[in-house]
């Protein structure tokens, strides 16, 4: 008696490889629900809520995080033994430093500062960052350069739910501060395409080079701490901004 296998009946190792890397990614998207978008300053602030005070001391705070991500990022690069993978990497560092003076994330970070008030000096000095925001950025970037580099990079697809969170920070920017020079929100406008991007090649990178049930544990574990980290930066900010 010969026995016919239906079609969609395969079980060989390309289907199971398939269902595991789809297993993957609904994990990862599932932190998407811890994302610090679910934050209540985060909340308040796309309801329009927030004082200008609060506005400031907000964009000071996180101007750390953005001055240490190109750390980051070369952290990653130093443990990455994968040219191809590097060579796809190193642009987020040139995202944020920018090609030249006066360019990239950081300096638009400056601009969106001055845009609410502040000084480039009281921005870069530090005076404004809370204790707390700095143990949680620097736990990040020590993360990246001491666990395993498909860790870190698996750390980032927070950017996978950032595209949502910039277009409703955007907006609400623009209908409820609107004390606040439009120009300074230049860097919100180029997180728009740059998320999306640099999530889809992370996103390739883990499920690449995840194979095993520990791999894709860790993956998941390291998007994880980078929800606490971004989740511990706001509550440090309320904190301090309570109002």
């Amino acid at each position: 008696m010969t026995t016919t296998m239906s079609p969609g009946a395969d079980t060989g190792p390309a289907t199971t490889r398939t269902a595991e890397v789809e297993g993957l990614v609904e994990q990862l998207r599932a932190h998407s629900q811890s994302y610090h978008s679910a934050h209540p300053f985060h909340l308040r602030m796309n309801e329009g809520v927030l004082s200008p005070d609060q506005i400031r001391g907000w964009v000071a705070n996180r101007y750390y995080y953005q001055e240490m991500i190109p750390r980051k990022d070369a952290a990653i690069l130093a443990n990455c033994p994968d040219p191809a993978v590097r060579r796809r990497w190193i642009h987020r560092i040139t995202d944020h430093d920018g090609a030249a003076d006066g360019e990239g994330g950081i300096e638009a970070w400056f601009r969106l500062g001055e845009a609410c008030g502040l000084t480039r000096e009281e921005i870069a000095d530090h005076r404004h960052l809370v204790p707390g925001v700095r143990f949680a950025v620097d736990a990040y970037v020590t993360f990246a350069r001491t666990r395993p580099w498909v860790e870190a990079v698996a750390s980032s697809l927070t950017e996978l739910f950032a595209p949502d969170l910039m277009a409703e920070r955007l907006a609400a920017f623009e209908k409820y501060y609107t004390w606040i020079e439009p120009e300074g929100l230049a860097y919100f406008q180029a997180r728009l395409y740059q998320a999306p991007r640099d999530s889809e090649h992370a996103l390739e990178v883990v499920t690449e080079h995840c194979k095993t049930p520990q791999d894709r544990d860790a993956a998941v574990a390291a998007l994880s701490f980078k929800c606490d980290v971004l989740w511990s930066m706001m509550d440090a900010i309320e904190r301090a901004h309570a109002g």
